[in-house]
């Protein structure tokens, strides 16, 4: 058996996102504790009703950042179980986790082949203090073989942990339902994953897929912000209709995200929480690897590897994504034996390759610009329309301006035209 354990700062999200599973009749309530009846009168699950069993505890929250513990427990695809031993095994789970007392609500998936659990709690106490969780991948991999053993299950495989998000499919525009497909994966992402910044959140959302821009500005002295999704096709280029967030909803949208990128920086500050990802990066890195053969040591280990390369060949960027622990990292932030500069000595393209990469750059760009340009390239025609109206407000205020200026000189001229006559009418009466 495996268990992938996510923090996050509200359980709405996580809420959401098994609610979205039983309305397909994908998943399906197992069982709750300590909570209120999570059904509305026409047997829907209703989230509503889920925190208000939560709320108490996060009112007394006195310091806790990340508040909610949710976790995905997968068995084999050999292990039949019935309803009963799910049950007995997710309460025994969060016993020895610590969560025996908390009030929490178990999802039977049933979406994949292998069903699995999903289980969704807090990790603040009814007086708002923090469930320990030191070391909780170890406690947790103790508390799974004591399981595996006591309802003679098949031990876990190494590699399995990554199988348990069925959610995070790559995008596929031409089976429908994108927005549906897009908000899916942009959930999952936040609910699964810690990303401290923009880039490594487009990042983590273009290997699904997915891409997201970002747009802030000024009108008549006002700032805006916005975020808009879009679809992609596998080789990076935009596809369809872009989205804007707000017709995904607002845990999704410009303010949601700021938020999220400094929870995930408190997070990925606790002492060792990059720790494992540092090592496993550290081991792969060999001068006797290729660069390919270095994404591959990483990728046996759940973690993917994004090279961003200029068009002759020199690493400008590395990203990882580890899907095991949950973490988006640049290699900055993980240190500077991990930046770009020491993976393009280690890792540089061949003489002959940069040669011909350098004769192909300028015909590969003119052939871009004759199509949809990557990424944001689709999205930047809505995103012209927000330009066009600022800057056709701004010409607006320059014109009522002139206006403005041009009648006070027309003002000043005939008052003195005014006083040069009452001056003339003077002299003349005088001789």
């Amino acid at each position: 058996m495996v268990a992938n354990i996510r923090s996050g700062s509200s359980p709405g999200g996580a809420l959401h996102y098994n609610k979205e599973k039983v309305d397909k009749d994908e998943a399906e309530v197992l069982f709750w504790q300590k909570m209120l009846e999570p059904f509305d009168k026409h047997g829907r699950l209703d989230v509503d009703a889920c925190m208000e069993s939560f709320w108490p505890y996060l009112e007394a929250n006195r310091r806790t950042t990340n508040t909610v513990f949710h976790a995905s427990l997968n068995p084999s695809p050999e292990d039949k179980l019935t309803d009963d031993q799910l049950r007995d095994i997710a309460q025994e789970y969060m016993e020895r986790m610590g969560y025996g007392n908390q009030p929490y609500i178990v999802f039977k998936h049933k979406d994949i082949s292998r069903e699995h659990l999903h289980l969704v709690s807090l990790r603040v106490d009814e007086q708002g203090r923090k469930i320990i969780d030191s070391h909780e991948y170890d406690r947790s991999m103790s508390v799974l073989r004591e399981l595996e053993r006591k309802y003679d299950l098949h031990p876990s495989i190494k590699g399995e942990e990554q199988t348990d998000t069925p959610d995070l499919r790559k995008v596929n525009y031409k089976a429908g339902n994108v927005k549906q497909q897009i908000s899916s994966v942009i959930r999952s992402c936040l609910r699964n994953y810690n990303c401290s910044s923009y880039g490594e959140f487009r990042t983590l959302l273009e290997l699904f897929n997915v891409s997201v821009e970002e747009r802030t500005g000024t009108i008549d002295g006002r700032n805006y912000a916005g975020i808009v999704y879009g679809a992609l096709t596998d080789d990076g280029y935009g596809t369809g209709t872009p989205i804007k967030s707000s017709k995904i909803g607002k845990d999704v949208g410009y303010k949601a995200l700021q938020r999220y990128y400094e929870n995930s920086k408190m997070k990925l500050k606790e002492d060792g929480n990059l720790a494992r990802l540092r090592q496993t990066v550290r081991d792969a890195m060999s001068p006797h690897n290729t660069r390919d053969e270095f994404r591959q040591l990483l990728k046996a280990d759940g973690i993917d590897t994004i090279f961003r390369i200029n068009p002759v060949g020199r690493i400008y960027g590395v990203t990882f994504i580890d899907h095991y622990a949950g973490i988006v990292a640049n290699g900055s932030v993980l240190g500077n034996e991990f930046s770009a500069n020491v993976f393009n000595e280690l890792y540089s393209a061949p003489n002959e390759k940069r040669q011909v990469a350098e004769q192909h750059a300028d015909r590969k760009h003119e052939l871009r610009s004759r199509t949809a340009n990557p990424i944001s390239g689709f999205v930047n025609a809505v995103l012209d329309l927000a330009d066009t109206q600022v800057q056709e407000e701004q010409q607006r205020i320059q014109k009522r301006r002139r206006r403005k200026k041009l009648c006070l000189i027309v003002n000043l001229i005939l008052v003195a035209n005014d006083l040069i006559s009452h001056q003339i009418l003077v002299i003349m009466n005088c001789n």
